[in-house]
């Protein structure tokens, strides 16, 4: 019977050892996911951010560009003699 009894033992360390590497493994994708849910979350802020800059820079590019050829327009004459 000792014999058994060993085994039994064996066998539940081998259990217990099996449930907190199950433990460990979910805390460690939780963890994970938690992470990656936050670093999607900025990708989504500096994509926004990333638009808003670029619809910045193009209205005032339109209106340097509408503004040169406003002069252009107004001071051609003087500027190139026509």
């Amino acid at each position: 019977m000792g014999q058994d009894e060993e085994i039994r033992r064996l066998l539940q360390d081998i259990r217990d050892a099996q449930r907190e590497h199950l433990a460990e493994y979910r805390r460690v994708a939780e963890r994970s996911l938690e992470i990656q849910e936050r670093a999607v979350a900025r990708q989504d802020q500096a994509g926004r951010l990333v638009r808003q800059i670029v619809l910045v820079g193009g209205i005032l590019g339109a209106v340097l560009l509408a503004l040169l050829v406003y002069i252009l327009a107004r001071w051609s004459r003087y500027l190139f003699g026509i």
